[in-house]
C-alpha cells in the first residue's frame, strides 16, 4: 500500500508557473533570475497558505541553478537543481523563526554564512516566521542582514509583517502575496480532484473555497475532508452536512418570505436553523453577506465583486431583481444593529428574532393589514380618520330642528364669528344686541321648547385626543428638567498639538476623581458624583479605557454625557488619541459598595495603630 500523502503536500507547486494567484509576483522573481539582479535580502508576507515558503523555494532552486531556462525556471536536470529536489542541498538552508528565536541560534546562523558553498552560486538562507524573532535577535542580525557576504542571499516569510522592526523592513526587497480568490481556488481543486479521479459538484467546491478563506493550504486540507467523508463524489449536500456549513438555500428563503412579509414562516425557519445547532449571530452575519451579495448581483458593473460559482451569481441575479434597493439598504443596516448588539445581549435569540420581525415588515404596505404582521401605527391613524369622519354628520344632524331654525341659527352664529373675526368692535356690539334680544324672547315665550344648535355643542375637534395632540402632549411630558441636560454631549474641542502626551493609569484615576468632584458643585448631580466614584477606569489597550458600571441605571447615566467625559479627558490628559468605551458588569465582577463603619474596619485591620489612635483621642464614627 503506498504511503498516503495529503494534497497541501503532494500538490505543492515546483516552478513558478505552477503558483496559483501570484502571477505578478512570480513574474517579477523569474526576470531577476533571468537578468541575475538579485537582492540580498527578500521579505516574502501575506496570509497563511497563500505560497510565501513555497516561492521561496522555487526561487532559491532558481538562483543556484546551473543552467536556468529562458524563461528563468530551474532546469530541474543540474547537479544543483537534483540535490534540491532530493532534500540533499547543502546551499539552501531553512530556519523555523518560531522555534529558534533566540540569540543563539543567529549567532551560529550568522557563522555559517561565512562559508561559501561548495556547489552552486549563492548559500540562501530561508527563515520562516521571522516575526517570532526576539528585539535582541533581530539586533543581531540587523548587521548581517544589511552587509551581508556576496555569496549569501536572505528570504524572510512572515504572515504579520507590521511585527517586523523597520529597520528590517528597510534592508529587504518587499514582496506582498495576495489571498486566493474563490474562482482560483475552484480551478486548482478542479485539476486536482480530476487528477485524483474524485467526482464532484462545482456548488460544493465553491462551498470549500469560501470555507477557505483565502488561503490555499486551508483548502486543500478541505478537500480531503470532504473527499474523505464523500467517498469519492464530493456533493453540496454532503460537503454542507461534514463541514457544518448552513445551506445558502435558507438566506435565499428568508430573504424571500421577508420580501412577502411572512414573518410567521421566518420565525419557523430561524426556529429549524438554531435547533441544529447553528448561532444566531454567525446566521446574521451569513445573512448579511447573502443580501450583500444580492445588491452586487443588481448591477452588472459590481457582478464580478461576487466570490460564488456561476451557478450561485445565476441565483443572486434572479433574487436581485425582485428585491427593491432600499428594501438591501434598511435590511443591511439592521443585521449590522444587531451584530453589534449581539454580543452584549443577554437575550440574544429575542435580538435575533426582532431584527428578522423588523425585516420582515420593511416592504409592508402602511395603511394594510398583513396576516401575522400585526397593525401598524399608520393602520391605526387611518382607523381614527374613519371614527372621526362618521361622528361628524351625527353631530351635524343633532341640531336639525323641526322647522329648520337652528339651521339659519348656525348660519347666523357661523357669520357672527366671521364677523367677529375681521371687526371686533362691530362683534362686540352685535353681540350685545343679539344678547338683548335673546332675552327679550327668553321674556316673551318662556315655554317655548329650546332647540341646542351645534354651535351649543362646541367645537366638534374637541370631541377627542387627535394624534398631533397625542404628539404634542408626549413632546410637553418630555420637556422635564433633567440635570444631566447641562453635561449632554458636545463636539470634542481638542487641538492637535501637544495632545499625545503619555498617561498612565493613576492619571487616569486622578481625573476620573477630579471630574466627580466638579460635578458636585452641580446640587442635582450630588448623587450622579458619588455613584460615578466607587467606579474605577482601566487602561486595557493604550491608548484605550475601559470603564465598568455595576448597574444598567447608572450606565445609562453615564451614557448621556459620554461626549463631555472624553472631552475631559483628552484635554485633561493632553491627548487626543484616547478613547473611553463602556460596559455593564458581569456578575462575577460587580463589588458590594461598603458603608463608612465598614471601610474603618477595614482600615484598622489592615492598620492596628489606628484602632489605637481611635482608641486614645475617643472618636467616634458620627
Amino acid at each position: 500500500m503506498e504511503e498516503y500523502i495529503v494534497s497541501a503536500r503532494k500538490y505543492r507547486p515546483m516552478t513558478f508557473d505552477s503558483v496559483v494567484g501570484q502571477s505578478a509576483l512570480t513574474t517579477t522573481l523569474k526576470n531577476a533570475v533571468k537578468s541575475g539582479k538579485l537582492a540580498h535580502a527578500y521579505l516574502f508576507c501575506g496570509p497563511r497558505g497563500v505560497g510565501k515558503t513555497t516561492c521561496a523555494r522555487i526561487f532559491a532552486k532558481a538562483i543556484n541553478c546551473e543552467h536556468p531556462r529562458e524563461d528563468g525556471e530551474a532546469c530541474n536536470e543540474c547537479e544543483s537543481c537534483k540535490a534540491f529536489n532530493e532534500q540533499r542541498s547543502y546551499n539552501i538552508f531553512e530556519l523555523d523563526a518560531a522555534s529558534n528565536n533566540g540569540v543563539d541560534q543567529i549567532k551560529t546562523l550568522m557563522e555559517q554564512t561565512r562559508i561559501p558553498p561548495q556547489v552552486g552560486k549563492y548559500k540562501v538562507f530561508i527563515i520562516d516566521e521571522v516575526h517570532m524573532l526576539s528585539a535582541a535577535a533581530f539586533n543581531a542580525f540587523l548587521k548581517t542582514l544589511e552587509e551581508p557576504p556576496s555569496h549569501v542571499i536572505f528570504i524572510l516569510a512572515t504572515t504579520e509583517k507590521h511585527k517586523i522592526l523597520p529597520t528590517i523592513l528597510s534592508r529587504c526587497q518587499i514582496y506582498d502575496f495576495e489571498r486566493m480568490t474563490v474562482p482560483n481556488t475552484i480551478k486548482h481543486l478542479k485539476m486536482v480532484a480530476e487528477k485524483e479521479g474524485i467526482k464532484y459538484e462545482e456548488q460544493a467546491l465553491s462551498v470549500i473555497a469560501e470555507k477557505a478563506d483565502g488561503g490555499m493550504r486551508d483548502a486543500l486540507s478541505i478537500f480531503d475532508q470532504a473527499a474523505s467523508f464523500c467517498q469519492g463524489d464530493i456533493t453540496y449536500k454532503k460537503v454542507i452536512e461534514d463541514l457544518n456549513v448552513l445551506d445558502s438555500d435558507n438566506y435565499f428563503r428568508l430573504i424571500n418570505l421577508a420580501l412577502e412579509n411572512k414573518v410567521s414562516e421566518m420565525m419557523l425557519l430561524l426556529d429549524n436553523i438554531l435547533g441544529k445547532g447553528f448561532d444566531g449571530g454567525n446566521m446574521i452575519q451569513g445573512l448579511a453577506k447573502h443580501v450583500r451579495n444580492v445588491m452586487m448581483a443588481k448591477d452588472a458593473q459590481t457582478l464580478p465583486l461576487l466570490e460564488a460559482s456561476e451557478e450561485q451569481k445565476a441565483k443572486y441575479q434572479a433574487q436581485a431583481q425582485k428585491a427593491p434597493t432600499p428594501f438591501l439598504y434598511k435590511a443591511l443596516k439592521l443585521m449590522n444593529d444587531c451584530d453589534v448588539q449581539y454580543r452584549q445581549s443577554s437575550n440574544k435569540r429575542l435580538l435575533v428574532e426582532l431584527t428578522l420581525i423588523q425585516i420582515g415588515q420593511i416592504t409592508q404596505p402602511e395603511d394594510q393589514d398583513v396576516p401575522s404582521a400585526g397593525r401598524t401605527p399608520h393602520r391605526l391613524k387611518s382607523l381614527f380618520q374613519k371614527i372621526v369622519a362618521q361622528l361628524k354628520p351625527a353631530i351635524q344632524g343633532a341640531g336639525a330642528g323641526q322647522d329648520g331654525s337652528s339651521a339659519t341659527t348656525t348660519t347666523g352664529a357661523t357669520s357672527a364669528q366671521g364677523t367677529h373675526a375681521l371687526n371686533p368692535n362691530t362683534a362686540n356690539a352685535s353681540s350685545t344686541t343679539q344678547a338683548a334680544g335673546d332675552a327679550a324672547n327668553a321674556t316673551q315665550t318662556p315655554n317655548k321648547p329650546q332647540h341646542k344648535t351645534i354651535s351649543s355643542l362646541g367645537n366638534i375637534k374637541g370631541i377627542g385626543m387627535t394624534f398631533a395632540n397625542l404628539k404634542k402632549h408626549e413632546e410637553n411630558a418630555k420637556k422635564v428638567y433633567n440635570p444631566i441636560d447641562q453635561l449632554k454631549e458636545t463636539p470634542s474641542t481638542v487641538e492637535e498639538k501637544d495632545m499625545n502626551k503619555e498617561f498612565t493609569q493613576e492619571l487616569v484615576e486622578g481625573q476620573w476623581i477630579n471630574m466627580c468632584m466638579r460635578m458636585q458643585t452641580i446640587n442635582a448631580l450630588v448623587g450622579l458624583s458619588q455613584r460615578m466614584r466607587s467606579i474605577t477606569p482601566r487602561i486595557t489597550t493604550y491608548p484605550e479605557i475601559e470603564v465598568t458600571v455595576d448597574n444598567k441605571l447608572l450606565l445609562n447615566d453615564i451614557m448621556q454625557i459620554k461626549g463631555r467625559i472624553l472631552s475631559t479627558f483628552r484635554n485633561g490628559l493632553c491627548n487626543s488619541q484616547l478613547t473611553i468605551t463602556y460596559r455593564l458588569a458581569e456578575q462575577r465582577e460587580r463589588t458590594r459598595i461598603l458603608s463608612k463603619r465598614e471601610i474603618l474596619d477595614k482600615i484598622i485591620k489592615e492598620q492596628p495603630a489606628v484602632d489605637k489612635l481611635v482608641k486614645l483621642l475617643k472618636l467616634a464614627m458620627a
